[in-house]
């Protein structure tokens, strides 16, 4: 018999917010966490202004040892374990440093790549024959499943440890895999997420494909503009989100609070075949994702009451508000509320799925829908298919029921996954 999958836990760290409680007044409030980036400006990036968490000397040592922070560079791993753990203490779980490690749970944490930093530290030292200054942690932070090792770790997690890697889709992806490991019964639970690195060596190449905005580097907060018909392209950003996935019966036995329930979803790829390149969707395969989805779900499309899309700022918004509205065959009025996490954030790649992810679980639970900054000049394409009251640019106060959460990755790959409103029987 399958098992229904809720979740149980949450953890962020995001550019406008490192935590549950500041990260929600932050996206109820249209609070921008884009600033001002000193050293892409004396790098001389075309876009000076990024989405970067701030994270403390004190908080990374509630986290890490003095000895673990030693010669440790990687933003990705330090986000992701800061999320996870937050996620885990939320869940009710303890961090007990048993003999035997914990069989049942495990976790699947997404990067896209992990310790550039780190990589660059080694290539300067190496090229000068300094190779034994790189410390014993050089392996564990440039690896891609560093994130996750130390999470294991951490936890004392004994079943599936991995990281997944699929660009923007990766946190979405985690969570969907994470859903059907639970809901086989080959595991009670699943610290599912993903996590990525800041600063200029990510970010460079995106610079040089000239698909990030450079329009607002005096005006950081107004750079990210989602759905606009200003939107110049994206604002880079970073951080991790983080889930506890665990399968219902035993949430219960153990009195935990429920977020959420994880209906289902669907992973695809457009194969880069008709519309589809390494970075445009393939809008075929995004509806059919989308379908898909809601199929696995079990739910109608008109039971949909809020979508929290990819939505870049780029000029693929329109074509991606067109797919949705072909793929739930509603328009205008009749089309879900839709809001973009990145309007606030910017695009924090590899962590965007599970960060945004985050976002729409604490929608359902708290009933809100956040709003959309930036956009008031929403652009005619977008406004020809839907109505402009769905796209909400104040908090609205509502009791929500099933969210959509979609994100189209670089690949042409996509990952739609649907969230339900838990309610105690």
């Amino acid at each position: 018999m399958e098992k229904r999958v809720v979740i149980t836990g949450l953890g962020v760290v995001a550019p406008n917010g490192v935590g549950l409680d500041v990260f929600t007044h932050a996206i109820k409030n249209g609070i921008s966490g884009i600033k001002h980036d000193a050293e892409l400006e004396r790098l001389q990036f075309s876009c000076q202004i990024a989405g970067k968490p701030e994270i403390s000397t004190e908080l990374a040592l509630q986290y890490f040892s003095e000895l673990e922070l030693r010669n440790f560079n990687s933003t990705g791993i330090l986000y992701g374990v800061i999320a996870g753990i937050d996620a885990w203490k939320d869940a009710g779980l303890t961090l007990e440093n048993n003999e035997e490690p914990d069989w049942d749970s495990g976790t699947i944490f997404g990067t896209g790549t992990s310790g550039i930093d780190k990589f660059r530290e080694s290539i300067y030292k190496i090229d000068d024959f300094q190779t034994r200054r790189l410390g014993s942690t050089a392996v564990a932070q440039t690896m891609n499943s560093g994130v996750s090792a130390y999470l294991g770790g951490k936890l004392g997690l004994g079943n599936q440890v991995t990281t997944n890697s699929s660009a923007c889709t990766t946190g979405t992806e985690s969570i969907l895999m994470a859903y059907e490991r639970i809901k086989l019964g080959q595991a009670k639970r699943i610290l599912a997420g993903s996590t990525s690195d800041s600063g200029p060596y990510i970010w460079g190449g995106f610079d040089a494909m000239r698909v990030c905005t450079f329009k607002h580097n005096d005006a950081p907060e107004q750079g990210s503009r989602p759905m606009s018909a200003s939107a110049s392209g994206f604002v880079p950003g970073s951080g991790a989100g983080a889930l506890v996935l665990e399968d219902l019966e035993t949430a219960l036995a153990r009195g935990a609070r429920i977020y959420a329930e994880v209906l289902g979803g669907n992973i695809n790829s457009g194969g880069q075949r008709g519309l589809g390149t390494m970075t445009a969707p393939n809008p075929m395969a995004v509806q059919r994702c989308i379908k898909n989805a809601i199929a696995n779900a079990g739910i109608h499309p008109n039971e949909i009451d809020a979508i929290n899309g990819h939505l870049t700022a780029t000029s693929k918004d329109g074509l991606e508000i067109q797919n949705w509205s072909e793929a739930l065959e509603r328009k205008g009025k009749d089309f879900p509320y839709i809001n973009s996490l990145k309007s606030m954030v910017g695009h924090c790649l590899s962590g965007a799925g599970s960060i945004e992810s985050v976002a729409s679980v604490l929608q359902l639970d708290q009933g809100f829908v956040f709003p959309n900054i930036n956009c008031d000049d929403l652009h005619a394409e977008i406004t020809a298919l839907i109505d402009e009251s769905k796209i909400p640019k104040e908090l609205i106060k509502k009791e929500l029921n099933i969210i959509a959460k979609a994100s189209f990755g670089f690949g042409d790959v996509n990952g739609c996954v649907i969230f339900k409103k838990w309610k105690a029987a």
